[in-house]
């Protein structure tokens, strides 16, 4: 009787018969056996082998290797040789149960789930140990390439969620004080996997050690905050709240039989063996094209406002990759099929980003209802990932939700996103992701819509658990590095010179960006030979670590220094100092600023920098870069600028946004109080504006800018810069509904101002914080920074300041109800104004006293102020103070009884505000004042009308009034039914 043949793919690759190992040869031979024990009794084509042994350049012998690979095996296995049979084009391995490692692994599992479910916490354990005791360490150890290591990957997947359901299991056993130390080590080896901090915390506070586990949350909190710029999940921040408050129920186990008692954020145990990864597929590329779908009609619901059409232009130079685009097309969504997420995922520089952009346009028309961009920045080398919520806001503005009617929350935010999706044909293309909590809250929820993400991760949790497609691009083939250096440079010169066209692009690993960097160096040299530029390809040195390649010679640095070294000395200089900048992308004035050089010069400068593929315009005037050539600089100018060249560009650059930010400030607000600036320094180029509107219009461009530069210039000690910029954006920001932007900008710049412990400087950032704070509603923490702003400003004797911080006071006093306190405050400010101050001010200041006259019940001196500034604002014609004056002098008259003279004043003030724009909140609240004056004139059904829009105003920005308002139309509804408006 023969002996059986046993295979082994969850440690090296292996086969024995009985206790003696087969010698399966070489590691291309293991790899060839190891790709048909994977498919678990599956027909595996020739040409996929090939694909899974040497990806996309196969040499030209490689289905002759296969086929001497598959002999070789045979004549191994001996008298088992049929167990590798021929099926047409295609191989199968006849492995029978118990013959394959993996295959015993998934028994086990499987076993496993219906003995917990029965209450047999121990046979479950037995059947998960055998089942980890049959790895042996790394899954297909000595078998190399892209196809091991994707597989090793979704194997050790497996293995960790057999781990954790073990683990879950013995702490229902009660195990607590045995799991600890493996635990700890897990927790040490995946520091940012949940799944086992959560355990570890649990198994902590049940050993009496609530102390440590909270250490353990802490941890965790830190980490993620500092690598992902997240909180921790739910789960995890739940279970941290019960071990706070010291929840007995958590020390409950089941023992061993009867119904769990343990409760993990209302997850039954019961749902811990999940079927985590798949191994149906052979290959990543195993999927046949599917031919392009029809375009899609119009939707039905177009929005009226402009459709965003954020696409950036198409890389001309763009060659091959149909089978991806055929693959990918074959992925977008028809009809009412569910909206579906395609990752596109590979290495850096290998034309993620031009893949997608590519594919977007050519589908862009079956997506009618607008196409978004947004770089996530998720691998930027300076700045910080886009954090999600800041991605919904950028969102969500381009579909037309004006920016204050956004609410904070970011749980909020995305369900305002997948609210205003609902019924639109909408393509989001997210660039440069970090990672599956960056883009879980930013997908639709209704059919329709398609979301492109570009990643160097491979986001498998968005694949896992969102149902995301993976798209993942390796290197160009040789023909499509050919034909992008044909591009480039003209068939003549490549036919001319093939062999050295074959070395460039095996030298350059095939990869698009070093290509194109090269292929610019040879269009800058056309009396050169292309035989030359190989030579040098070969002798460079050094390497970009993200690029490096044992297997291939290619240097991605060496091609980005012959482009940095042929540049002039002043470009190479600005190459360098414009790592320097933050943002996304930079304007000439302040690349001119940043080099203290003239505009003229600095704009030849960038044409030479643009011409090399250093940089790039995506906008006219505004210049971004590859986050590779950032580094590249960043590494550049390390070795080469010194310390005082550094910070005197970092004070140029700083210099430019204040004194531009400055002068745009002054001219969006003529009556505020100022600020002094010192001189700029030498060289620095700032922007004049010309009217109030090119001010907001710079301000809306530089929005990003601004924020980041106002970080930086904290971080490097540029204090006075950072808290005085910070007063030039409040304006902007407070006017635009930008309360995010304004609380982040103003937080950073106090801790700038504690450093300089300048009263002044921490008067004006307390007071633009109080009205930040008032505008989300915490009147106890606004009232202490007005309070503080008010101490510091009468130390300092600033007086104009101090008079509008007491104005400011008293709106808080007003939402604490402390209605006398505000009263007194306005005479203050009224008092310290005085005779000759600003007219526009004094309007607002009288028109307080008024109101806060009115609502003591004095209406009649109400009125007596309020016709003061009634008197002012109409010399001015001043909209925004001419509605706030009316709604004053209506509420009066509606208490006097004079209710048609209320109305009169009501309705004026209501197209005041919508003259003016950008005030929906006033225009809500006046609404609803003159549905109170209608109804008090015997016509109810003008009132609901006029409560039903204010109530679709305040649903809209969410505003905490809507339901007090709600309630009031459900009052006047008739026989009592609610009358809810639509949209």
């Amino acid at each position: 009787m023969r002996e059986q043949v046993r295979f082994a793919v969850l440690g090296p690759v292996s086969a024995w018969r009985g206790a003696v190992e087969v010698d399966l040869g070489p590691p291309r031979q293991r790899a060839v056996l190891a790709v048909l024990l994977l498919a678990e009794g599956g027909r595996v084509p020739v040409d996929r082998l090939v694909d899974a042994l040497w990806g996309a350049a196969p040499p030209a012998s490689a289905v002759g290797s296969v086929r001497t690979y598959v002999h070789r095996l045979r004549r191994a296995l001996g008298e088992d040789a049929a167990l590798i049979r021929s099926v047409g084009d295609a191989y199968v391995v006849r492995a029978l149960p118990g013959d394959l490692d993996l295959a015993d692994f998934r028994e086990l599992t499987a076993r496993a789930e219906p003995a917990r479910r029965a209450g047999d916490l121990h046979g479950a354990a037995v059947h998960l140990r055998d089942a980890l005791a049959l790895w042996r360490g790394p899954a297909l150890s000595g078998v190399r390439g892209e196809f091991a290591q994707v597989r090793r990957e979704q194997l050790e997947a497996l293995r960790l969620s057999a781990l954790e359901c073990l683990l879950g299991i013995r702490l229902e056993l009660g195990e607590h004080a045995q799991v600890v130390t493996e635990l700890a080590g897990l927790v040490a080896g995946h520091p940012l996997d949940e799944r086992f901090r959560e355990m570890l915390m649990l198994a902590l506070y049940r050993t009496g050690r609530q102390s440590a586990a909270l250490e353990t949350y802490a941890e965790a909190r830190t980490l993620l905050a500092e690598e992902l710029g997240v909180d921790p999940a739910p789960a995890l921040q739940h279970l941290y709240e019960r071990i706070l408050r010291g929840d007995g129920d958590l020390l409950a186990v089941r023992g061993g039989g009867g119904p769990a008692t343990v409760d993990r954020h209302s997850a039954t145990p019961d749902a811990v063996i999940p079927d985590a990864v798949t191994l149906d597929t052979v290959t990543p590329d195993a999927v046949t094209p599917a031919p392009s779908a029809t375009p899609q009609p119009p939707s039905p619901h177009r929005p009226s406002r402009p459709v965003p059409a954020q696409l950036p232009s198409d890389l001309p130079g763009f060659v091959g990759r149909e089978a991806q685009l055929a693959q990918a097309s074959a992925l977008v969504p028809e009809g009412d099929a569910p909206s579906a997420t395609v990752v596109i995922g590979g290495t850096a520089g290998v034309g993620k980003t031009a893949f997608a952009i590519h594919w977007a346009r050519r589908i862009a028309p079956r997506f009618p209802d607008g196409q978004l961009y947004l770089n996530l920045r998720g691998f930027d080398p300076v700045g910080a990932p886009v954090p999600p919520a800041q991605a919904l806001r950028t969102l969500l503005e381009a579909l037309g939700v004006p920016p204050r009617e956004l609410p904070e929350d970011q749980d909020a935010l995305a369900a305002r996103l997948r609210t205003v999706l609902t019924g639109r044909r909408v393509l989001i293309l997210l660039d440069n992701a970090r990672d599956a909590g960056q883009i879980r809250p930013l997908l639709p929820g209704a059919p329709g819509c398609l979301v492109i993400v570009t990643s160097r991760n491979r986001l498998g949790g968005l694949v896992a658990v969102d149902g995301a497609r993976p798209l993942r691009l390796d290197v160009l083939t040789a023909r499509e590095g050919r034909d992008l250096l044909l591009r480039r440079l003209g068939a003549e010169r490549v036919a001319a010179e093939p062999e050295a066209v074959r070395e460039i692009v095996e030298l350059c690993a095939r990869l698009p960006l070093a290509l194109a960097v090269a292929a610019a160096r040879a269009a800058d040299r056309t009396a050169f030979p292309l035989a030359a530029l190989a030579d040098e390809l070969a002798e460079g040195h050094g390497s970009l670590d993200a690029f490096t390649d044992a297997d291939q010679a290619a240097d991605v640095r060496a091609v980005l220094s012959w482009s940095y070294h042929a540049l002039s000395p002043a470009a190479a200089r600005l190459f360098r100092l414009l790592v320097l900048h933050p943002g996304p992308d930079v304007s000439l004035p302040a690349a001119a600023s940043l080099a203290g050089l003239g505009a003229a010069a600095t704009r030849s400068l960038l044409a030479e920098l643009v011409h090399a593929h250093l940089v790039d315009e995506p906008a006219p005037g505004r210049y971004a870069w590859h986050d590779l050539l950032r580094a590249y600089a960043a590494e550049l100018s390390a070795v080469t600028d010194g310390p005082d060249e550094i910070t005197a560009a970092r004070r140029r650059m700083a210099d430019h946004y204040l004194h531009s930010a400055y002068a745009a400030a002054r001219l969006m607000d003529l009556t505020r109080d100022r600020i002094v600036l010192a001189e700029p320094s030498p060289g620095v180029r700032s922007e004049s504006h010309t009217t109030p509107q090119r001010a907001m219009a710079w301000f809306g461009t530089e929005r990003a800018v601004l924020v980041a530069v106002l970080k930086e210039a904290s971080a490097h000690g540029f204090d006075v810069h950072a808290w005085q910029l910070a007063w030039c954006v409040e304006h902007h920001f407070g006017r635009q509904g930008l309360w995010h932007e304004l609380g982040v900008t103003l937080r950073t710049a106090l801790r700038s101002a504690d450093r300089l412990g300048d009263p002044t400087a921490l008067a004006h950032i307390h007071r633009g914080l109080a009205q930040a704070e008032s505008y989300a509603k915490r009147t106890g923490d606004a009232r202490a920074h007005i309070e503080r702003a008010i101490e510091l400003f009468a130390k300092v004797g600033d007086v104009p300041a101090l008079t509008e911080s007491h104005r400011q006071l008293s709106v808080v006093l007003e939402v604490q109800g402390d209605l006398e306190g505000a009263l007194d405050h306005h005479r203050q400010a009224l008092e310290l104004l005085g005779p000759d101050g600003d007219g526009r001010l004094r309007s607002w200041i009288l028109n307080g006293l008024g109101w806060y006259h009115s609502l003591l019940g004095r209406h009649r001196e109400a009125l007596e102020f309020c016709a003061t500034a009634l008197e002012l604002a109409r010399a001015r014609d001043d909209d925004y103070t001419l509605g706030h004056v009316l709604n004053s002098i209506g509420h009066a008259r509606h208490h006097l009884g004079a209710h048609d003279e209320a109305v009169t004043a009501f309705e004026e003030a209501l197209a005041r505000f919508r003259h003016v724009g950008g005030v929906p909140w006033a225009e809500a609240h006046t609404l609803a004042s003159l549905a109170d004056s209608r109804l008090a004139l015997g016509q109810p059904d003008r009132a609901r009308a006029l409560l039903a829009e204010g109530v679709r105003i305040l649903e809209r920005l969410g505003h905490p009034d809507a339901g007090a308002m709600r309630e009031k139309l459900a009052a006047l509804t008739p026989d009592g039914d609610r009358a809810a408006p639509s949209g």
